[in-house]
């Protein structure tokens, strides 16, 4: 087969066609418009360019739909062709995405629409989404504030500033009632919450579940509390090898109770391993430790409603 006819058949076929053959299901909790999470019991891909690319989140696999049917199955490309061949005209089932596609931005830098967004301000529909859906505390939207890495995103929703070892902006998490994703352009580092010259190292999957469980702890003293974005780029390895040889530091696999959780976790014992550093497991009761936090704001409010109904605690009838 000639290149052209290569180029051709790889065109007429999507990844994620690919993947519903092979018995893998969309997660759409987990996807965006620019990454779609594709899962088969505990094996992940993620489909990219508008279904032209993949990669695996829990390796270092990734191209184009050949590549897939290889990373799958195993066979010779020559079989690859074959089977490629037999989905030419295969539609599989596009994501239900509740909200319509963002319009494209303007070309602007990074720094200047990170710059462009307001501070997190008490009362906001960014501070009311945090604090009545998310039940993170004020004094943790306060810290992140305090430490510039939140920014009020459009239409309610929150933007978590992912930082390079030199405190610059790289990319940020974008959260809100109906939108998640990351920024365009952007590239996932760490977020990080908490004291630069800390020893222990919170690593989660998530700025809101980094904001929760320091939130759950308190904000220890000596600790930072980090997310990788859901994401494990070669730029957040290498942020995690830089803090864990910091002498007398520990780090700490605080990602989600799952699949892939335990993987980031494995690759967290890995670093740890190759640096001589400590290294713990630390997991969320629930799935991540967002719905930790959840669960502990609804027991309070259990005490309190309980509080409330006790006899004692009913003021005597004035006569």
């Amino acid at each position: 087969m000639e290149q052209r006819e290569l180029e051709e058949l790889k065109g007429r076929v999507l990844c994620a066609a690919v993947l519903e053959k092979a018995g893998f299901a969309i997660d759409l909790k987990e996807s965006t418009r620019r990454a779609v999470k594709h899962r088969r019991g505990s094996d992940i891909i993620i489909v990219i360019h508008d279904g032209r690319g993949w990669f695996d989140p829990l390796s270092d696999a990734k191209g184009d739909v050949f590549t897939l049917i290889q990373h799958l199955d195993g066979v010779a490309f020559t079989e690859v062709l074959v089977r490629a061949a037999e989905l030419v005209g295969f539609r599989p089932a596009e994501p239900g995405w509740t909200q319509p596609a963002r319009e494209r931005q303007p070309s602007v830098s990074l720094a200047e629409r990170w710059r462009a967004r307001r501070d997190l301000r008490p009362g906001s529909a960014t501070w009311r989404y945090l604090r009545q859906e998310r039940h993170l505390p004020e004094s943790m939207l306060r810290a992140g504030t305090r430490q510039h890495r939140l920014r009020e995103g459009p239409h309610g929703s929150l933007w978590a500033a992912h930082v390079d070892d030199g405190g610059i902006v790289t990319g940020w998490e974008e959260r809100g009632p109906q939108w998640r994703g990351f920024s365009t352009g952007g590239m996932k580092v760490l977020f990080r919450l908490g004291a630069p010259d800390a020893l222990r190292f919170c690593i989660t999957e998530a700025a809101i579940d980094a904001m929760s469980l320091a939130a759950l702890e308190g904000l220890r003293e000596g600790s930072l509390y980090l997310s990788t974005g859901g994401g494990w780029s070669p730029a957040t390895d290498a942020a995690g090898r830089t803090l864990a040889t910091r002498p007398g530091a520990q780090l700490v696999a605080a990602t989600d109770a799952n699949s892939q959780g335990e993987a980031f976790a494995g690759r967290l014992r890995e670093i740890a391993e190759t640096t001589d550093c400590d290294w713990i497991r630390l997991t969320p009761p629930g799935d991540d430790w967002n719905e930790a936090l959840k669960e502990k704001a609804r027991e309070e409010q259990e005490w309190r409603n309980g509080r409330r109904d006790l006899p004692h605690a009913r003021r005597p009838h004035q006569g």
